[in-house]
C-alpha cells in the first residue's frame, strides 16, 4: 500500500473514531469524562478540586480540542505533496477540519441528550489552526536550520 494511502486511511478511521464518539448518548459521554477525571486523579491531578464543576465541562472541550488537532495534522500529511510548507495544503486542511466539525455538530443533533453548539466548531478548528502554527513553525525553524547549516559548514 502507497503511503498517500496509508495516510487517507489514517484520516478517515480518525474521523470514524469522532463519529462514534459523538455517537455516544449523554450519559455515556458523560461516564467516559468521569472515567478521564479518575486517570487523572491516579497521576494525583483532581480535577475535581481545582475546577469543581467546571471539570467535566473542561474534559469534553479538551478530547474536542485533542480530536481535531490530531485530525488536521493527519489531513495535512495526506493532502501535502512534498515536504515544504504549502499555505494552500493548510488552508485545504483547515476547511476540510472546519466542515467535517460542522457535520460533526450536526450529527450531534441527532443523539439523545447532545445537541449541536457552534462553539465546539470554534474549538475544533482552532485546534486545527494551532496544529497548523505548529506544522508551520517547525517547517521554518528546520528551513533556517538547514540555511544556517550551508551557510556555516561552507
Amino acid at each position: 500500500m502507497k503511503k498517500k494511502h496509508i495516510d487517507w486511511v489514517l484520516v478517515m478511521g480518525w474521523m470514524v473514531l469522532i463519529f462514534i464518539f459523538s455517537s455516544q448518548v449523554a450519559k455515556v459521554s458523560n461516564e467516559n469524562n468521569k472515567f478521564v477525571i479518575y486517570v487523572f486523579n491516579l497521576f494525583g491531578l483532581d480535577l475535581n478540586s481545582m475546577f469543581g464543576t467546571l471539570s467535566n465541562f473542561i474534559v469534553r472541550k479538551a478530547g474536542h480540542f485533542t480530536e481535531y488537532f490530531i485530525l488536521y495534522i493527519l489531513l495535512y500529511r495526506a493532502i501535502r505533496k512534498k515536504k515544504n510548507i504549502d499555505i494552500k495544503v493548510c488552508s485545504v486542511a483547515i476547511v476540510i477540519l472546519f466542515l467535517y466539525a460542522c457535520s460533526d455538530e450536526f450529527h450531534q443533533a441527532f443523539v439523545p441528550g447532545r445537541g449541536p453548539a457552534f462553539r465546539d466548531v470554534l474549538i475544533d478548528t482552532c485546534a486545527g489552526f494551532i496544529s497548523f502554527l505548529i506544522i508551520y513553525i517547525r517547517g521554518a525553524l528546520k528551513k533556517s536550520d538547514n540555511y544556517s547549516n550551508k551557510v556555516f559548514t561552507k
